[in-house]
């Protein structure tokens, strides 16, 4: 019961403040665009006033695709087929469990993105704890404070990460897999050997996951320094409530597997320049914030239910600040 009451209150919490979901929307975005301008800009060198200019903007020319994609370099080698409405998630899902290389522009964005969310994680994370509104002073004031220590729990998770894709990753892929399917005849056998390995890692993936995110949760609430302390606590927790830990991450799993299905339901296909263009932009829109919106669950939910096993709604050690810090300010707010 306690699990569901905290997942509850974790989406209550995130309800509650939609101004983060559209921060962290627009955050993204600033992200983003700059790409899709890009492969843009490198779409209309190609096409510039000819034939095939009117094809494409009728629909999906699949033929101009491929002769597209063979001669573009960075972002823009990313453009085929397989980014067309739910194929886009297929792909990096794909990409993402067969740990494939992805374009060094790809790689960049997704380190500037990663760097954006260390510092808004304090932020926010600060703000679901106190489940009350901390302004734009006092979400600065978090971010700021816990991005280096976050920085310093990256380099941790990063570590452990770099192990699971560096080592495990292949071992499961490379050496246990070929040993498992030498003999096997029947494709659907080998089928759902390579998937059990999939949630093999995948299991592996989640519990990482939930242990840095505990790790911040509790650097957050408790104000924790040590990034490596706040992991050993982080572990702690989970050891000593290893059922409401993993039911909650199981329920913000499902949840997040709901806004998939939905948008694999709803996502258009290839499309013209026309209305159905808008439309497609406008669901993709709908599905990046519904995402965003999960990704903000987990945290809320988490930090609900570490507050209930160990201490008490809204409890954060690291007292409010105010803006501006003085004493006059300080007699104005009492």
């Amino acid at each position: 019961m306690t699990v569901l009451v905290a997942w509850l209150d974790g989406i209550g919490r995130v309800s509650r403040a939609p101004a983060l979901l559209v921060g962290v929307w627009l955050a993204t975005s600033v992200v983003s665009v700059p790409l899709a301008l890009d492969v843009r800009d490198a779409m209309e060198r190609h096409l510039g006033s000819s034939l095939e200019a009117d094809a494409a903007a009728a629909g999906v020319n699949y033929d101009w695709m491929q002769e597209f994609t063979s001669q573009a370099s960075g972002i823009a080698t990313t453009v085929d087929p397989r980014v067309i409405g739910f194929g886009a998630v297929l792909d990096n899902l794909s990409d993402f469990v067969d740990n494939e290389r992805r374009p060094l522009a790809v790689i960049g964005a997704a380190s500037v993105y990663l760097g954006l969310w260390t510092f808004l994680a304090g932020g926010i994370i600060d703000r679901y704890a106190r489940n009350r509104a901390t302004r734009a002073h006092g979400f600065f004031s978090a971010s700021g404070l816990f991005f280096f220590r976050f920085l310093r729990l990256g380099l941790v998770a990063g570590l452990l990460y770099a192990l699971l894709f560096g080592y495990v990753h292949p071992w499961l892929f490379d050496a246990v897999y070929p040993d498992l399917t030498l003999d096997v005849t029947v494709e659907r056998t080998v089928f759902v050997v390579r998937l059990a390995l999939y949630l093999v890692f995948g299991v592996l993936l989640g519990v990482c996951n939930l242990l840095f995110d505990y790790a911040k949760v509790r650097a957050v609430v408790e104000d924790r320094r040590s990034m490596l302390g706040a992991t050993i606590a982080a572990a702690r927790f989970i050891w000593r409530y290893p059922a409401g830990a993993a039911a909650l991450y199981l329920l913000d799993v499902v949840l997040f597997a709901a806004v998939l299905g939905l948008y694999a339901a709803a996502a258009p296909g290839a499309g013209s320049s026309d209305a159905s263009m808008w439309t497609g932009f406008a669901i993709g829109q709908l599905y990046l914030a519904a995402r965003l919106w999960v990704k903000l669950v987990f945290w809320a939910s988490e930090t609900s239910l570490f507050q209930r096993r160990l201490a008490h709604a809204g409890y954060v050690a690291r007292p409010a600040p105010i803006w501006p810090e003085s004493p006059s300010a300080e007699a104005l707010g009492r």
